[in-house]
């Protein structure tokens, strides 16, 4: 029997390769990446733009696209039942500002923004609820990470925070 038949996926099927998450995926770590960094100094090492409102904002080491964002609650929390109306309420205005910040300082078309809820589900910090923010723009997908399994990431999370900081700073200075 000839190979594509004994591995025969169905022409409807599409495939999504992620290899950049590779390191991520095998880290071992022992402590949830929002905890730790809320136990370090603000700054570009740690990647937190802001602690507001009971909430942070981080840049994401492993991004999908330039400009990926995360929003969580500072308290580790796992589900959005597990938080008071307050705290529901601020971070959908995180989100909504850091929407605003990206706007100003990226100009993306479009966002994708959501929650992965529950390992299975794709979290790959079940523990700690947090809102992914994704800037999209018009073809922003191309043929790297077809061909040579690779995502470009237009700049450097030092960069991307630099520019991002004073935005935060200036809504939330303290």
């Amino acid at each position: 029997m000839p190979a594509e038949q004994l591995c025969w996926v169905p022409p409807m099927t599409d495939r999504l390769w992620a290899p950049w998450r590779t390191a991520y995926v095998q880290s071992k770590r022992e402590e949830c990446c929002f905890c730790e960094a809320l136990g370090r100094k603000d700054g570009p090492d740690n990647l937190v733009l802001t602690r507001a409102k009971g909430c942070l904002v981080i840049l994401n080491l492993y991004p999908y696209n330039n400009g990926h964002l995360l929003v969580a609650p500072i308290a580790h929390k796992a589900a959005l039942s597990d938080l008071d109306t307050e705290e529901r309420l601020a971070l959908l205005e995180l989100v909504d500002f850091s929407l605003e910040a990206l706007r100003e300082s990226l100009h993306p078309h479009g966002f994708n923004v959501g929650m992965n809820l529950g390992r299975v589900a794709g979290a790959g910090v079940p523990g700690h609820l947090h809102i992914h923010i994704v800037p999209r723009w018009d073809g922003d997908t191309n043929f790297m990470p077809v061909l040579a399994d690779t995502k470009v990431i237009a700049q450097s999370l030092d960069a991307l925070y630099q520019l991002l900081r004073p935005l935060y700073l200036a809504r939330y200075p303290g």
